[in-house]
């Protein structure tokens, strides 16, 4: 069984960027990047354990304000989804890994578009999954009403207290969930609570909903030179399907699979179909 080796890395501006790998590392490397608010343990790790036993060297981080990496005050985040794929590239550096098949999930995803757009050489190939198209102008589907009415609550919460916060994610992992698959409520419970403590509190890591980036890709995801995956679930209320599909009519020759009833998870009951085919993609 791969079992997890960490360090921190030193990116720009002097940030600390917490890291873990699994496997080999002279097997193809695949770079993990997860969403907002999110550590990397939300890349799970049986699945990475799963993705190194199939010759894959894994890597996952804590995106800056999550986990053990840099944190900062809320309410005004000094940077950018620019300096955030930055540190994907200081990840990659201190790793000494040239080019890396680059996982992107909801806010990662975003994340790793700019990567590949902005440093093309650093990326051997994409994987998308439950994001959204940056740097393109389109109309597509907004956030389901039923969502944003529970995220409208987070603005009164006291995001210093852990129990009112552990309910509140708690909640949102269930309303986000798979439509076509049981939802552990327990599991996740017990997830967000190591998660939270790992964490020292998810206070900072609001900040990830003030971001601003995207510009410096603007109209250049249709010229991207990796090879595209795109895994979108059916029923994902942050972004919906037509996103997924966006992403993938934008770009040509790219995949795209559908993971039917899924929503903004990776949900183990869908890993046999989402693991097999990032390590054909990666081949």
């Amino acid at each position: 069984m791969a079992e997890e080796a960490s360090k921190n890395v030193v990116g720009g501006n002097g940030v600390t960027i917490a890291t873990g790998t699994f496997g080999d590392p002279s097997a193809p490397p695949v770079l993990l990047i997860m969403g907002a608010m999110a550590s990397m343990l939300w890349w799970p790790d049986e699945f990475c354990r799963k993705l190194a036993e199939r010759g894959r060297y894994v890597i996952r981080y804590d995106n800056r304000d999550t986990g053990l990496s840099t944190k900062y005050a809320p309410g005004n985040p000094p940077y950018s989804m620019e300096d955030m794929a930055g540190d994907a590239v200081a990840v990659l550096d201190a790793y000494g890994v040239a080019s890396a098949h680059v996982v992107g999930m909801s806010l990662g995803g975003m994340i790793a578009q700019i990567l590949a757009l902005s440093a093309p050489e650093r990326v051997s190939s994409l994987t998308l999954v439950s994001t959204t198209p940056i740097g393109l102008e389109l109309e597509l589907p907004p956030i389901s009403a039923a969502y944003m009415e529970h995220a409208a609550a987070a603005e009164s919460l006291d995001w210093s207290d852990r129990a009112q916060v552990i309910d509140f994610m708690a909640k949102d992992a269930r309303i986000v969930a798979s439509t076509a698959h049981a939802h552990d409520a327990d599991w996740i419970r017990a997830f967000v609570e190591r998660d939270y403590d790992r964490s020292a509190g998810l206070l900072s890591a609001t900040n990830h909903f003030m971001l601003q980036g995207g510009g410096t890709v603007k109209g250049k995801l249709k010229s991207l030179e990796a090879p595209l995956l795109v895994f979108h679930g059916t029923t994902d209320p942050i972004f919906s399907v037509e996103h997924g599909l966006a992403i993938a009519d934008a770009v040509p020759g790219s995949e795209f699979i559908a993971i039917t009833g899924g929503g903004h998870e990776l949900h183990r009951d869908d890993w046999g179909i989402i693991i097999p085919a990032i390590v054909k993609h990666t081949e």
